[in-house]
């Protein structure tokens, strides 16, 4: 008789215990994009091509019954329902950016209109970030890529929760293919021309370019 496969590893290891829980296929994916925000079922649903409706649900609730993702009801007048990171699940940030650090070099080039703001911003840009090497730094930067909002904010030298309420010390706008250029340093922000464009005194473009590693 063969035996039915268990969801663990079976083994007295951080690396495997996390696995049991985040190892299945697309489940590391989905958290990616609750770790950028609050979103619907159909948000995932489209965000995810590829992944299959039922498929979607059992991760869903795997991740609700390990106690990584909750579901909330957004009060009147959106009033629906949408999925987000508990506090335990937000554990998960550091390694998500950590493994899309690692996974930069088996990209090929970026195609214009191909590459998500969000995912430059908060998958490529912020890995970047050694928050060891600058404990004293503060910085807000607004990007507007494409149609779309995106803000990294650091504290002390650490991502925190931007305030977007506040005006931005820089501002970053054009296309999301182009910023992905600037990061992988295949292009430099003066070859790029209209497709990017960087806002801001010349200490906060300094500092912008230190703490994330980039040839301005």
């Amino acid at each position: 008789m063969e035996c039915m496969a268990t969801k663990t590893y079976d083994q007295y290891c951080g690396i495997a215990a996390a696995l049991d829980r985040v190892g299945d296929r697309w489940t590391l994916l989905v958290l990616r994009e609750l770790s950028f925000g609050e979103c619907r079922f159909t948000d995932l649903r489209s965000r995810l091509p590829g992944i299959a409706t039922n498929l979607l649900a059992d991760r869903l609730r795997s991740l609700e019954e390990d106690g990584l993702v909750e579901q909330r009801e957004l009060p009147a007048p959106a009033a629906r329902s949408v999925y987000a990171l508990t506090p335990e699940g937000r554990r998960v940030t550091p390694v998500l950016r950590a493994l899309s650090g690692f996974g930069q070099a088996f990209l090929p080039d970026p195609v214009e209109g191909a590459v998500r703001p969000e995912m430059v911003v908060h998958g490529t840009l912020a890995p970047r970030l050694d928050s060891r090497a600058w404990p004293d730094t503060s910085l807000r930067v607004r990007f507007a890529l494409g149609g779309s909002e995106q803000w990294l904010e650091l504290e002390a030298g650490r991502l925190v929760r931007p305030d977007t309420g506040a005006p931005p010390d820089l501002l970053v706008a054009g296309s999301a293919a182009a910023l992905m250029e600037l990061c992988r340093g295949t292009a430099r922000l003066a070859d790029l021309g209209d497709r990017l464009q960087v806002s801001g005194s010349r200490a906060a473009r300094r500092t912008f370019a230190k703490v994330f590693a980039l040839v301005l």
